[in-house]
């Protein structure tokens, strides 16, 4: 099941899913993480959203979106997970997945099938990255959550100075 995000700037993109051959071929940076990781896991994000071209205030903004969907599969599903990061060279894909095995008795923020669902309300995480994403897209189901936010490369204008 796909959530989608009307407001803001994001609207749901297509699904940039590892198994199905995800734009912007292999990724950049593939990296697993829990609770005790994320500081490296921002770190190595804003590394590699710089070199792909974003701008210091794009570059915070996929970190952020980074940390919170990362924070959400920490808090939400299996308590960790792991992020990939894809450039076409038009857009940097984050990806962060979890495998839904939380290993806990299931509370009302789970489906009945027990997978943990990361939750949408205005206000909190995921609402945020909808407003700093141009594409932003979350599946949800049995094996898992993955969720997938892209940012547009802006390239300069040409005749713009340095």
């Amino acid at each position: 099941m796909a959530a989608e995000f009307p407001a803001g700037r994001a609207q749901p993109g297509p699904q940039a899913g590892v198994e199905d051959g995800a734009p912007g071929g292999a990724p950049v940076l593939d990296q697993g993480f829990d609770a005790g990781s994320l500081y490296l896991l921002r770190a190595a994000v804003a590394a590699h959203a710089s070199a792909a071209g974003l701008s210091p205030l794009r570059v915070y903004d996929v970190v952020a979106a980074a940390h919170e969907l990362a924070a959400n599969a920490v808090l939400h599903g299996a308590g960790r997970g792991r992020l990939y990061l894809r450039c076409n060279g038009a857009v940097l894909y984050c990806q962060v997945s979890d495998d839904g095995q939380a290993g806990r008795d299931q509370d009302p923020g789970q489906d009945p099938g027990g997978t943990p669902a990361w939750p949408v309300r205005h206000g909190h995480g995921l609402w945020l990255i909808a407003q700093v994403t141009d594409q932003f897209s979350i599946d949800h189901g049995p094996a898992g959550t993955t969720a997938t936010a892209g940012f547009t490369i802006s390239s300069p204008q040409p005749g713009a100075g340095p």
